[in-house]
């Protein structure tokens, strides 16, 4: 390989993992990548797996071409020497397991790789119809695989580009901790990495039913049967208009699909009994992830983006709060525990908190809590800091960690959290200090914080002053207690 040197780093970009999934290889597990003779330029991105038209119209792609090589990886590294052995993180992106694409500007790791002195790695896998539809013919789950693909291919290749093999960390955000949670679960996965960070961790999985029938739906989108070789016929980039179609009817099919339907997100990872055994929450509270040390935490206002951009802060009414504490508040009492919580919260607010809690605050903390009640090590943490864009609406919203991680303040979605404007020395330092804190978990397994326990539950609170408390949102801790997340089901 030869990349280019940018910023005192050697960066690589567009590496084949494995061979493009589309002929023989369409729905199938990922297959090793063929060698090839003489030097391969790696200067550009691998191109985006096909997904919904708004995700490029969205966030806009970094130096990445068109074409069916899909499986690509990005290493950007302080010095390719095999004598190196950094540690080495590797991005898992989100996207509600429809959207995403390694080389978005979101995701230039350059400001990790140097202030860490460390390795990153990032790389595409398939979304959507390629990676999540439950068809006949083809293996579940195979975006996860993609993902156990390319961490072997980390594992075997990484010390060329100077880094250790048995130092790995994977990292990734909302649909990416999604992904990070399910390979703490996958026996596949095992021994693929040291430690784990899961920041925003979605707690929709869904059972193989659900995940059927949801398949036949977005088939029929394309008047044809959710089989392999049916869908195969179709051109994939063709393919994703039938699952854009039906995210937008899936709120007319609430009596069928249940919490899924308002997600408007017909894709999550699929607890098959097989690739993905049983939810990450079960397989952690059984010791699965007990050798791997964990990050995990939450946004203070996860939903607060959905609110602001779907236009309805501000108008929310308290049927639509009474609806949905009815469909997510766990247990027969959930409403009523909410409202007497939470008395003089607004509609906005409570509607705000009981989407933010069933959908990441409490499947994060709970994923915390399941890893220490395995007998493994875990670290909490909230991110309080408002965003500082749109006139400071978007408050510490969903996805707001991945610009202070990145430090790309005008990229993707950092240019609608931060405005178009200088950061300022508040962002800045607050960025630095969650690098410091990633990396230095990478290196040594200790962030800096206490480890999260099931009497003290100390977290990490993120914010211009940064403080260790007792977890934050502790009356919704004890309304979700003891609920167990399930695999989510087809109601009828």
């Amino acid at each position: 390989m030869r990349g280019r040197r940018e910023d005192g780093l050697a960066v690589f970009r567009g590496i084949p993992f494995a061979e493009p999934p589309v002929g023989e290889g369409r729905f199938r597990a990922p297959r090793r990548v063929r060698a090839w003779e003489g030097t391969r330029e790696a200067y550009a991105f691998g191109p985006p797996p096909p997904q919904e038209t708004a995700f490029l119209g969205r966030t806009g792609v970094l130096d990445a071409s068109l074409g069916d090589d899909w499986l690509t990886a990005n290493v950007w590294t302080p010095d390719p020497d095999p004598a190196a052995r950094r540690p080495v993180m590797v991005w898992i992106y989100g996207g509600a397991y429809k959207l995403g694409h390694a080389g978005s500007p979101g995701y230039d790791a350059r400001h990790i790789a140097r202030d860490g002195d460390l390795v990153v790695v990032t790389f595409n896998y398939r979304v959507g119809i390629e990676g999540f539809a439950r068809i006949e013919g083809a293996p579940a789950n195979r975006g996860l695989l993609d993902q156990v693909a390319a961490l072997e291919w980390v594992r075997d290749n990484i010390e060329a580009f100077g880094g250790d093999p048995e130092q790995v960390t994977v990292f990734g955000e909302s649909a990416g901790a999604g992904s990070v949670a399910a390979l703490l679960a996958m026996p596949r996965a095992a021994g693929l990495f040291r430690r784990a960070i899961a920041q925003s961790v979605p707690g929709t999985y869904f059972s193989d039913e659900l995940a059927r029938d949801l398949a036949t739906a977005i088939a029929a989108e394309a008047g044809l049967r959710p089989t392999a070789a049916d869908l195969s016929a179709v051109d994939p980039r063709r393919l994703t208009d039938a699952g854009q179609a039906l995210s937008a009817k899936m709120l007319q099919h609430q009596d069928r699909w249940g919490q899924v339907a308002p997600t408007v997100t017909p894709f999550s990872p699929v607890v098959d009994g097989e690739v993905l055994p049983t939810t990450p929450w079960r397989a952690l509270a059984d010791g699965a992830g007990r050798d791997v040390e964990l990050i995990t935490g939450h946004n203070r206002e996860e939903y607060q983006l959905f609110l602001v951009l779907g236009g309805m802060l501000g108008r929310i009414t308290d049927e639509q709060v009474t609806g949905a504490l009815r469909l997510f508040a766990p247990g027969p009492d959930g409403e009523a525990a909410y409202r007497a919580a939470f008395p003089d919260a607004a509609p906005d607010e409570l509607y705000e908190r009981i989407q933010s809690d069933w959908l990441f605050r409490m499947p994060t903390l709970h994923l915390a809590e399941a890893q220490v009640a395995g007998g493994g090590r875990a670290y909490a943490y909230e991110l309080t800091w408002p965003a500082p864009g749109s006139g400071g609406v978007l408050r510490a919203c969903h996805g707001l960690d991945i610009p202070l991680l990145f430090g790309t303040f005008t990229a993707d979605l950092g240019s609608l959290l931060f405005g178009d404007g200088e950061p300022g020395p508040e962002a800045e330092a607050l960025a630095s200090r969650f690098r410091t804190s990633w990396t230095t978990f990478a290196r040594t397994g200790d962030p800096g914080w206490p480890a999260y326990d099931a009497e003290r539950r100390l977290v990490q609170v993120l914010d211009v002053e940064p403080t260790v408390t007792a977890y934050p949102e502790e009356a919704s801790r004890r309304i979700w207690e003891g609920h167990e997340f399930p695999a989510l089901p087809l109601l009828r």
